[in-house]
Formats: C-alpha cells, structure tokens, sequence
C-alpha cells in the first residue's frame, strides 16, 4: 500500500481506499457480486461481498454503488502489440504528446499496460523513436517497446517497407538496445533471414540483452521454425527464466499451414501446445476468422495465447489515410491496408483498429469463456514480460481496473487507482 507525504503535524495521511462493485473476473474465475477494494494505488483485497465484513472492510464495501445488474470488473488489459491509436502512430511520432495521444487512447479503452510496438525504418529513425519511446518507459507511460522488424522476409514482409528490410545485424541490435536504455522488450523477427537464428546471430544478441525474440513474418519451414524456437527458449531457460518466447500475430505474415507443408504456424502450435511458446492472436474478425481464435485457444489453452490489437494510428479514429511507418494506409470500413491504387481493395492489411477490449468481446463472441478471453488479454501477456504487478485482480498488484457493462463495453477505467479520463 502507498503511504502517502506526511501532513503539516507530520502524521502520515490515510490512504485513500474506496471500492468497485460488479462480478468480478480473477485470473481464474468470476467471482459474483463481489468487489475489489482500492487503497491508493494498490489493490488491498477482492472477494464477494458476503466475505467484506469478516475482512473487516464492510464500511468500504457498503459505501460503493450499487453496480447495474451485468456490470463487469475485469483487470487492466495488457497489450504487447500496439502500433498506435487516436490518429496517432509510435512509428512516427516525434513528440511525446504524439505518443501520448496513441497511450491514451488505448488507455481509455482498458488497456492499462502496454508496448509501443515501431515497424520495419532506417537505422537512424528506428533510434531515434526507440530513444523517444524509453522516455515514455521511464515516465511509467508504456511498459517497454516492441520493435517489428527489420530483419523479416521479404515474401512474407505484409505492411513493411520492403527497400528497409535487411539481413541480420547484431551492430544495430546492440544499438536498438542501448536507446532503449533496458526498455527494448520485444523484436519481432524471421529465423529464415540470415544472420538471425545460430550462434552469433541477432536472437543470440537478444537474449543475452533479456529481449524476447519473437518469430513472425517468416517464410520458414517447419524445420527451421522448430530449431529456433528450441535455441530461443533454450537461451532464455539460461539467461532471462522471467520471459517467453513468443509467436507475433500466428498466421498472419507466415508461410500459410498446409498439409503437406506445415511451415512456421505447425511449428507455433506444437510449442504452444507443450508451454514453450505463446502465440499472438490479432482476434479482431478481420485478421482471423473467429473459429481460428476459438480453435487455437482450445487447442493449445488459454495460458499459451495471448490477444493483441496490432493496432496502427486509426484505431478508434474514422476511415481514411493514415501512415504506417514510410507506408501510406487507407483504412475503408474499419481496415486498414496498404495503399495500392492497382487493386481496388488495397494491398496487404496494415494493422488493427480495434482496442483491446474489442478483441476480447469478439473472441468471447466466437465462444471462449470470458475468463479465458480475459486472461489471454491480461494475465498472460503480463506473464510473457515476467510482469507481476498488473495483469491480474489480485491483492497487492497494482489497481488497474476495467468496468463494463453486460456486453464489455468499458464504463469506467481505473490506472493505479486513479481514474482515466
């Protein structure tokens, strides 16, 4: 609990501790007519309101509203691959209210923590924005970076410049490292690309420097795909045990599943399935088909997928241009493409516009059990990090709290215990 600056007579001020009503979903079940109380910043205790006098928290509890029948109280949702929101993109932001302006609209939505994800530049502009995001990093803003690309398959490059793609380059690793002064989480990159996978090469740098590497947009074989995976996990069981391994957006950008060539996403699924891998899911109804969201969660659990929005500068923003990086988007009923004029529906999809909590509503909608959906958009991406303070309703952890109603349309967002607004 956080106590706060002493008063004039050098008494510690109390706490200020308050409580949310509703159904409650815990990393594990909801909980029904219950309630999380608040003391400041830090969540003291959840449990249902039967139990709140014997906790000796009954005034607290009794001085909450009464929650619309239906009112949900799901944790902060955590996002490990948001490239921006509110007509605001990381990949071009130069200023920190630009950045700003992407957090809070994500933020405002439920999305309490999150990485700033960057796309496939030159050496120079990927600095410089991995310098600007650490700034964020350090004020508390956002959890960390993600830097998607540039060492990706050119074949399988989807919404990436494919004149600043490149092979390997553990020099402009080590760098990407240094301007993100330990804020650099996450990179997404191909084992297929030379000078990434083996001894040497740009994962072996990454691990070493306690960033995950992630596979994605990749034309590997399963082969391939399953020796990387064996080197990354083995790398981080010896060097950084608090982080996973991870799949970015499984399916998409990826040599496509086949029977008689199963390519990376074979590979993926195997590693879910025996929890030495989490897959990414853009489950948003326009990168996958819903049934896909459902199968795989079932497949593989709950603890091995984590939802993300891969969100670009139009999530929550009207239809039309926006950039992507060097890459102009044009998004026509809520999707975001490349613009290409030489086909009328644009070219590869660039990117999300959804928040997070949309994510989880469509997945639920497609038939997973709220608390799987819920963890998957929590518990689990804050688990990737080795995070043990967000993620979850639990005492002690930071007080990250979402209300919605029935249908997880958000009500009321609560971010270290202070209101979002």
């Amino acid at each position: 609990m956080t106590v706060e600056p002493a008063d004039r007579t050098g008494t510690p001020a109390a706490p200020e501790v308050f409580a949310v009503r509703g159904d409650v979903v815990v990393p594990d079940a909801v909980v029904p007519d219950a309630a999380v109380v608040v003391a400041d910043d830090r969540i003291v205790w959840v449990g249902p309101l039967q139990d709140a006098v014997a906790a000796g928290l009954g005034d607290v509890v009794a001085a909450a509203a009464e929650p619309v029948p239906g009112t949900l109280v799901l944790p902060g949702l955590v996002d490990l691959h948001d490239h921006g929101g509110g007509g605001a993109g990381f990949p071009d932001a130069t200023t920190r209210e630009a950045v700003m302006t992407a957090v809070l609209e994500h933020r405002r939505h439920g999305t309490t923590t999150m990485l700033a994800s960057l796309v496939t530049a030159d050496a120079d502009t990927l600095l410089e924005r991995t310098a600007l995001l650490a700034d964020l990093a350090d004020a508390g803003e956002i959890e960390g970076i993600h830097a998607e690309g540039p060492f990706l398959s050119p074949v399988r490059r989807g919404a990436h410049d494919p004149e600043l793609l490149q092979t390997g380059d553990v020099a402009l690793v080590r760098r990407l490292v240094e301007a993100g002064r330990g804020h650099l989480r996450t990179m997404t990159v191909a084992p297929d690309v030379d000078g990434v996978a083996g001894p040497g090469g740009v994962a072996a740098a990454l691990v070493q420097a306690g960033v995950v590497p992630s596979l994605g947009h990749t034309d590997a074989t399963t082969q391939v795909a399953e020796d990387f995976v064996r080197e990354v996990v083995t790398g981080l069981a010896e060097s950084a045990p608090d982080l996973r391994m991870t799949a970015t957006h499984l399916f998409n950008a990826m040599r496509p599943l086949h029977h008689r060539d199963g390519g990376p996403v074979a590979a993926c699924l195997a590693a879910a399935a025996r929890g030495d891998l989490v897959v990414e899911l853009v489950g948003d109804e326009v990168h996958l088909d819903p049934a896909v969201v459902r199968s795989v969660i079932r497949t593989v659990g709950a603890d091995q997928v984590m939802l993300v929005t891969d969100a670009m500068a139009a999530a929550g923003m009207a239809d039309g241009a926006y950039d992507l990086g060097p890459m102009a988007v044009s998004v026509q009923d809520g999707v975001a493409r490349v613009t290409d004029p030489t086909h009328p529906e644009g070219g590869p999809i660039a990117g999300g516009t959804s928040h997070l909590l949309d994510v989880v509503r469509a997945t639920v909608a497609a038939g997973v059990d709220l608390v799987d959906a819920v963890r998957c958009a929590s518990w689990v991406p804050a688990g990737v990090l080795g995070l043990t303070d967000v993620g979850g309703l639990l005492a002690g952890r930071r007080a990250d709290v979402v209300v919605t109603d029935a249908d997880l349309v958000v009500q009321r967002v609560l971010r270290a215990g202070a209101e979002v607004v």
